[in-house]
């Protein structure tokens, strides 16, 4: 050990020795500067899956997407690898948090000794990552940092050991207290030659690209979802979720969980601080977002490169100077944008606006009002105004009642 971190060998436990044992570290045992596991075990195939099997309560849902996103992103910037995240059945890497003994002869040992540990890739077990439940998870400089030792343990799961370089994130201690960005965050060389060796660097083009972001917000100081006097900004669903936008937050409603999680726009989306209108376009998988005159298109919580374009790129005038609402009609692949006491339709099939826009909201939508703030379809059409909207059946093209805007809260 003292040899492997770079120590005086003394063969002794002396104070210096001590206090490398007791360091937080990864429970990998140590090897050698980016070496691989016996048998250079490795995948075999460049699109690889994963899941999250269950969430630490320390921090949101989607902060442990957001982290474990952005951990397989550093390992995707240098190499062909993609990762698709699961959100059932068995991907190739399963991710989960557990305390003592979880089912893997590897029983954790409680706070600030072995964080995490993962398993070289492989059938089975091969590949999976597991984190202490005992510890207390952030996206901050207190506590266990889970970006940065999701990171580590990812570069176990794709084949990488323990490496003796100390600036290595492969190296097998980590030092609480030091603030992170993922999303600018770089392998050090010692890494990226190591995991290239195994998977040779890709042409970067076809990779996505991350914004740089901002430290996230303090969520005590976010807006009251229980708020009878709620207004949305933007509405969309995303992966089967609704996602509501409220000026810098967006609450997240899962069918997984009855909690609706609070979030600041700016740890997800950091280029857009707030978001005008919104929509998902249903089985692409792409979520539009619309602040002024420029849009995004996401993957998931991923902007696709690119962005962000003009709304021009729609077919919109230039006398448009911002979007108050938009949803996609599924059973027509339209999408409907509100602007004013108008609104615009615009084809996925044709990538075209319709001809005929825009046309009055009282003649398209009959009854719903002059204006929207916010719209999206959940099995009926939801428009919106102030702090009550109503829902309206699109077949039938009829008001079916109004609803206040926070009753989609889960508030008691």
């Amino acid at each position: 050990m003292q040899k492997f971190l770079g120590l005086e060998v003394t063969g002794k436990i002396d104070g210096i020795t001590m206090g490398m044992m007791q360091k937080p570290r990864c429970g990998v045992p140590d090897v050698q500067s980016f070496s691989y596991f016996a048998g250079n075990p490795k995948w075999q195939k460049t699109t690889i899956t994963y899941r999250i099997v269950n969430y630490t309560p320390d921090i949101t849902r989607s902060e442990v997407d957001y982290a474990i996103a952005q951990a397989f992103r550093v390992w995707s910037d240098v190499t062909p690898l993609l990762f698709n995240q699961l959100y059932i059945g068995d991907a190739d890497i399963m991710i989960s948090f557990s305390a003592k003994a979880h089912g893997d002869f590897y029983p954790f040992d409680g706070p600030n000794g072995v964080l995490a540990h993962a398993f070289a890739p492989g059938d089975g077990i091969g590949g999976n990552a597991h984190f202490d439940e005992d510890e207390t998870w952030t996206l901050g400089s207190q506590g266990a940092n889970l970006f940065f030792v999701a990171a580590h343990e990812l570069g176990h799961s794709l084949g990488l050991s323990h490496s003796n370089d100390a600036a290595a994130l492969m190296y097998p201690t980590v030092s609480f207290g030091a603030t992170i960005n993922p999303a600018q965050y770089k392998l050090p060389a010692d890494d990226v030659a190591g995991i290239q060796a195994l998977y040779p660097k890709p042409v970067p083009s076809v990779k996505p690209t991350v914004k740089p972001t901002k430290p996230p917000r303090n969520p005590s100081s976010q807006q009251n979802k229980c708020d009878p006097n709620l207004e949305f900004d933007a509405v969309t669903s995303m992966r089967g979720d609704l996602l509501f936008f409220k000026d810098g937050v967006f609450w997240r409603k899962s069918t997984r969980t009855p909690e609706v999680e609070t979030n600041p726009i700016n740890i997800i989306w950091p280029s857009i601080g707030r978001v005008d209108a919104a929509y998902e376009v249903v089985g692409r998988d792409i979520v539009y977002l619309f602040k002024g005159r420029q849009h995004w298109a996401t993957k998931g919580w991923t902007i696709l490169p690119g962005y962000p374009k003009d709304i021009k790129s729609f077919g919109f005038p230039y006398s448009v100077s911002k979007i108050d609402a938009a949803t996609l009609i599924k059973e027509e692949m339209k999408a409907v944008f509100f602007v004013g006491d108008k609104f615009y339709t615009f084809s996925h099939t044709t990538n075209k606006m319709d001809s005929k826009s825009p046309r009055m909201i009282k003649d398209g939508f009959p009854g719903i009002g002059k204006k929207v703030d916010a719209a999206f379809q959940n099995g009926y059409l939801y428009f919106s105004n102030g702090s009550t909207q109503t829902e309206y059946d699109n077949r039938r093209r009829q008001t079916v009642r109004t609803l206040y805007n926070y009753r989609w809260m889960n508030c008691k």
